[in-house]
């Protein structure tokens, strides 16, 4: 087993959904078989218009042949591995490249960089995994944290500089946590949406309209509203007063999401949320 680095493009040929699989030609399957039951780091490539960098991390469960594409393999990630970063990191930073092992014994960058999978040190993976998910500011407080978040597992929420784990620090127990995965998942999410609720279209600075939103989210979980494909507010037919849910909605009639479409609720989700809690 090994850390490794996939290179994923949305505009890709190839059929990649990052969190559940990732399509590869054979002249790749041994490194993608060395990366089995370990964890990879997603790269997007510098020629890539707005690229991410390395965006995030999986762990890849198995290797199969594509039943789909005769010559190709799909590296399977496990279900629940998948995890953004809530800092894209570049390729270069200010101190060179950062994935140090694309360069040769000159210092120079090889055309191992080129490769869309390649193995990638521990040293390397950590650093970029650090960087990652360094939570370097302050988390909009929940409302059973009035005034307050509490650290969890190392990570602090007043201004600090870049966070460094501690050097026999296990960086997979990390990324396994589902305390600090869920932690991660909401900076991301907030951030994605600029701090502003997708239902109410309130922006939540200093806890602003914080009743209204929790109101939305309350709902959404018990299915009085849900969104279509097409992220239309829907209110289900068994609301008592539906105007003053009306009321809360923003003025769109639409969900207010991300402009990056990789940000955005995934309409299969979206489905599974009208087809087993809204209520028609």
């Amino acid at each position: 087993m090994g850390f490794g680095v996939f290179i994923h493009r949305s505009d890709s040929i190839y059929d990649d959904s990052p969190a559940e699989q990732y399509q590869f030609p054979g002249q790749y399957l041994g490194r993608v078989q060395a990366c089995v039951g370990d964890w990879i780091v997603y790269y997007e490539p510098r020629k890539v218009a707005a690229t991410r960098g390395y965006f995030a991390v999986a762990k890849v469960e198995r290797v199969i042949p594509d039943p789909k594409a005769p010559g190709m393999y799909l590296a399977l990630i496990e279900q629940g591995s998948y995890l953004d970063f809530i800092n894209p990191v570049p390729f270069s930073g200010p101190d060179g490249v950062i994935e140090r092992g694309v360069l040769n014994e000159e210092g120079r960058i090889s055309g191992r960089a080129q490769a869309a999978v390649r193995p990638i040190s521990a040293a390397d993976f950590n650093r970029i995994v650090s960087i990652g998910i360094d939570e370097h500011e302050p988390e909009l407080p929940r409302l059973d944290e009035p005034g307050v978040t509490h650290a969890v597992d190392g990570f602090a929420d007043e201004a600090q500089a870049p966070f460094m784990f501690e050097q026999e620090r296990d960086r997979v127990t990390q990324l396994s946590s589902r305390i600090v995965r869920n932690r991660l998942f909401r900076r991301l999410v907030l951030h994605a949406y600029d701090k502003r609720c997708a239902i109410t279209g309130l922006k939540l600075i200093n806890g602003g309209g914080r009743a209204e939103v929790d109101a939305a989210h309350w709902m959404f979980d018990r299915g009085l509203i849900g969104l279509s494909d097409d992220l239309d507010i829907l209110i289900s037919r068994q609301v008592n007063d539906p105007g003053s849910i009306q009321g809360l909605l923003n003025k769109t009639g639409k969900a207010i999401v991300p402009g990056r479409v990789f940000e955005r609720p995934h309409p299969q989700f979206l489905r599974w949320h009208r087809e087993n809690c809204f209520k028609q």
